[in-house]
């Protein structure tokens, strides 16, 4: 007979934390339930000094979990429930379930006026004839079609929100995209810009030629026009499908049909029915009499009348579901998208919403996400937080957005990456165009992991501003090439495993703001503490958050060029592509060695 310990019977078992790959100082005590000050005893005592609003990497934080007894779960351990999962993964269909054929998710991109809208519109005209009629869903943002006995679901969103937002979240909604461009047009900007989404989502692309039968259409150049972006159509002796259509006419729709049929049927689409339900929000609004309404694309398990749902901090409990062919139904199985009532709120294109156990599972995860949200919500402001995150993953791959102000600057910024960059270690251009930076700009960086947007000799607008911070994506801005060389030469010895030290050299106060032209400020600052050099880094801060972190394009002191202000004078200095000065703003002077 074994006895146990009354000790051990009385001793609490805490649960095991889930820890970011870096975390600051209060986060991680609000995520340990300790108090800060003990977060910091508990660091000190590791050796490590660090404030409040410092930040440290997981193996320290892990190191301080295990000195209050706190199990912590290793990276790879990690179950985030704001991630949705891939349709048809191992997650998916596991040794108990097997795997179920699906339905293929098809999405439609395509520059304005290049037959989008009307080439869904002819999909549905087919679909009537077929007697299937009801197959379209006019307002819950996707449709349902059947194709020879074969279902298809076309998501009916703005076709950069169905890449970008959801993205964002991590999941991949979309099979197979079927890009339209014009004959008689070519490749335009928002043609190129679906492009570049289709391939950060690596689904397989279909290329649908639309207005063949106008006069001017050449297809011929199409084709040529998407070898210039790597996209290489049959026909050339690529892989791509392409398929001539009229959309207007309903030409070529069964051959499009046919090879979306094609391509799903390669790519073996499978999931499983058989788990609780998964799935994505692909639209949310709020009804007068109905109150919140959601349409959802059920990404794995079953969707049932009466279920508990949690998506985001909202929960509720399934009321009536309506599918993809306006049918109330009592279930839904996976690539259905279908209609909900019972929500709380309104919710986030692109969260995750999935069945959980009770109400009381419901509020648990919620709480735990409140809990989260300041980790999560933390902005990434320096470029070495995002060096950190693509070092720890497995590509060690970076992407990049570059935007200049002319064709000439933007060759000489590809060429410098171009240049920098090697097979062992990726700085990737995932767009490059001349004007300012936009909020599609920063979409566009949020469909792929681990991005930056470089900005030379162009402004970046407000909206793009707003839309970086809520994303997460750090926005570098320059008036002048060497600096750029040098951030990119940082990210390559960032990525290489190189470890440098941050040597602090001085800071300085900004009294005044002069203008200088037509957009660049002029900084007049006192030196408080140590020297301020010309060519080191300099970052600036304000109400504690770093602002900007780069270079400075020039210094003065009275009247003269200087190299560097000493402590107490004062002088003027304008840094390199940042010109949002605010008195009281602090300029801190650094080296990395």
């Amino acid at each position: 007979m074994t006895t146990t310990d009354p000790d051990q019977t009385n001793e609490e078992i805490k649960s095991p934390v889930s820890l970011p790959l870096i975390i600051t100082v209060g986060d991680l005590a609000e995520t340990l339930s300790e108090s800060q000050v003990d977060v910091i005893k508990a660091l000190m005592k590791l050796g490590v000094m660090a404030s409040v609003n410092q930040e440290v990497d997981f193996s320290v934080a892990a190191r301080v979990a295990q000195s209050f007894e706190i199990p912590v779960l290793k990276p790879k351990e990690a179950v985030d429930n704001s991630t949705a999962l891939n349709v048809g993964s191992s997650i998916d269909v596991n040794d108990d379930n097997q795997g179920e054929k699906r339905a293929p998710v098809i999405t439609v991109l395509g520059h304005v006026d290049h037959g989008k809208t009307t080439l869904l519109d002819s999909i549905r005209k087919t679909n009537v004839v077929d007697g299937e009629y009801g197959g379209i869903t006019q307002k819950i943002g996707a449709y349902q079609v059947k194709h020879k006995g074969s279902e298809m679901t076309f998501i009916d969103t703005p076709g950069h929100e169905a890449f970008s937002s959801m993205r964002v979240s991590g999941t991949s909604v979309t099979d197979i995209v079927v890009l339209v461009v014009a004959a008689d047009d070519g490749l335009m900007p928002q043609t190129i810009e679906s492009i570049n989404h289709a391939k950060n989502a690596k689904v397989p692309m279909i290329i649908a030629i639309n207005k063949c039968d106008l006069e001017g259409a050449d297809i011929d150049r199409v084709k040529s026009q998407l070898t210039e972006h790597e996209i290489i159509v049959e026909d050339y002796g690529g892989e791509v499908l392409s398929v001539q259509v009229s959309a207007l006419k309903g030409d070529g729709i069964d051959e499009l049909l046919e090879s979306i049929s094609l391509v799903s049927e390669i790519n073996e689409l499978e999931s499983n029915s058989k788990t609780s339900g998964k799935g994505v929000i692909i639209e949310s609004y709020n009804d007068p009499k109905k109150g919140s309404i959601s349409t959802v694309l059920v990404k794995s398990g079953t969707f049932k009348q009466g279920d508990i749902l949690v998506s985001g901090n909202n929960s509720g409990k399934i009321r009536q579901m309506v599918d993809g062919y306006t049918n109330e139904i009592k279930s839904a199985k996976p690539s259905t998208p279908i209609q909900i009532m019972g929500m709380s709120d309104i919710n986030n294109i692109g969260d995750v919403v999935e069945v959980v156990k009770d109400e009381k599972q419901a509020r648990k995860i919620i709480q735990q996400r409140n809990r989260e949200k300041q980790t999560k919500n933390s902005k990434i402001t320096t470029l070495s937080q995002v060096v950190k995150r693509a070092k720890a993953s497995k590509d060690k791959e970076i992407n990049i957005v570059i935007k200049t102000g002319s064709n000439g600057a933007l060759t000489a910024v590809e060429q410098v990456v171009s240049d920098l960059t090697s097979e062992e270690i990726q700085v990737k251009i995932i767009s490059g165009s001349v004007g300012a930076v936009t909020e599609s700009d920063v979409m566009l960086a949020s469909s792929a992991e681990d991005s930056i947007i470089v900005a030379f000799q162009t402004i970046v607008q407000n909206g793009a501003v707003s839309q970086s911070e809520m994303n997460n994506i750090p926005i570098r801005t320059f008036d002048i090439i060497y600096t750029l060389v040098d951030e990119i030469k940082e990210i390559i010895e960032g990525l290489k495993g190189t470890e440098k030290s941050e040597i602090n050299i001085g800071s300085a106060r900004i009294l005044e703001v002069f203008p200088r032209g037509k957009v660049q400020k002029i900084a007049g600052v006192r030196v408080f503490d140590g020297n301020m050099i010309r060519n080191a880094r300099i970052r600036l801060i304000r109400n504690e958050e770093t602002i900007f972190d780069g270079g400075i394009e020039s210094m003065r002191h009275l009247t003269q060029n200087v190299t560097e202000l000493k402590n107490n004078l004062e002088g003027g200095i304008v840094l390199n592509g940042f010109h949002d000065l605010q008195i009281d703003d602090v300029l801190e002077c650094y080296e990395l060695r």
